[in-house]
């Protein structure tokens, strides 16, 4: 299946954030960067959902396009099938495109050796800048060396918060993935959990590994649970099977708002809402609303809209000017705890696709 990170770290000692403080912190890059990003939807290069052939796609806006010379970005993502998660990030990454002008390349494969091909195919079409995600990054830095030989500029998004500077990244925009999942542990631990599943749905994938991590470096008895995340209903039946294997389960935490989803129906239906807090990384407008109706606790949103728009800014502002985002440093997009008190503040935003 081919399918498609403020600027300061945020201290470490202090892993949850307080809703008001996170409602600040989740707006305020947003606003800065666009008041000059409502512009015209230009046609954009998309990737299909097989084999990295791209397609025209587009919007409307109104307002200034960038009058730099008009340059090919391409973002190649780890995206699997059915993740909302992916839309979001490549909405943010389209509203950039079209501020700046830019013709974007957009490929995806949860495959790291495909992922790299799909690399070396944005080397040879002498794009002008890539984005990428860093979930295998074995598979791709020898590939991404050859773009930086090639005089191609690369920032990383999403994963890769720990290995970005090893693969030739002058930035990188996300989480730091293992600071989420201590922020998850430390509120479970606050609500009672001493016993939490992490289920990850896609093995190898060094952020999900670290989410969970974090997690049990608040509660050290979290059991990791693998999933197929490609299918719906496998991953259904293996929590179902896991639930009822470990009564002393007080929680479970899902790594994406689409597996969360569907881990909370598994609980509903063993009869264990009462007894099973259900938990999240990442947000979409069916999770929000499900916070606000108290079926799952909360979510630790990374808000991906900011991670593609800036990613593909960040490339543009090379261009611009030279200039390089970040300093040295990545740029956090999370993590954000959304509880019930802050979850009605996002949802109007997580239904138009921007949270």
């Amino acid at each position: 299946m081919i399918v498609l990170s403020t600027f300061r770290k945020p201290h470490r000692g202090s892993p949850e954030l307080k809703s008001k403080e996170i409602h600040v912190a989740q707006f305020s890059w947003r606003k800065a960067t666009l008041v000059a990003a409502i512009a015209p939807m230009l046609a954009l290069s998309a990737c299909s959902s097989t084999g990295g052939r791209t397609e025209e796609t587009g919007g409307a806006g109104g307002g200034q396009v960038a009058t730099t010379e008009r340059m090919k970005v391409a973002l190649i993502t780890h995206a699997a099938p059915g993740d909302t998660f992916w839309d979001i990030l490549r909405k943010g990454a389209e509203e950039a495109a079209a501020k700046d002008n830019v013709e974007l390349l957009y490929t995806s494969d949860p495959e790291g050796g495909r992922q790299a091909q799909l690399i070396q195919q944005a080397i040879d079409q002498k794009v002008g800048g890539i984005a990428v995600t860093l979930a295998k990054p074995d598979a791709l830095k020898d590939v991404l060396k050859k773009a930086a030989d090639a005089g191609i500029p690369v920032v990383s998004l999403n994963s890769g918060a720990d290995v970005w500077q090893q693969v030739g990244a002058f930035t990188h925009f996300g989480s730091d993935e293992n600071l989420a999942g201590a922020a998850v542990g430390e509120k479970l631990s606050s609500l009672g959990a001493k016993r939490p599943i992490c289920v990850i749905m896609e093995q190898g994938n060094v952020a999900l590994d670290s989410r969970c991590a974090g997690v049990k470096s608040k509660i050290p008895a979290t059991e990791n649970l693998f999933v197929q995340g490609t299918d719906m209903t496998q991953v259904s039946s293996t929590v179902t099977a896991k639930l009822q294997a470990t009564p002393d389960a007080d929680a479970i935490i899902g790594l994406g708002a689409p597996f969360t989803l569907t881990i909370n129906k598994a609980v509903e239906s063993l009869g264990l809402k009462d007894k099973v807090k259900v938990a999240s990384f990442d947000m979409n407008g069916e999770l929000a609303q499900a916070i606000i109706d108290g079926k799952v606790a909360f979510t630790v949103d990374q808000q991906p809209w900011l991670q593609g728009y800036g990613a593909v800014d960040a490339l543009w502002q090379v261009k611009r000017g030279g200039i390089h985002v970040g300093g040295g440093l990545p740029v956090l997009t999370g993590p954000s705890i959304i509880d019930q008190a802050a979850a009605p503040d996002v949802l109007k935003f997580a239904k138009e696709g921007i949270r």
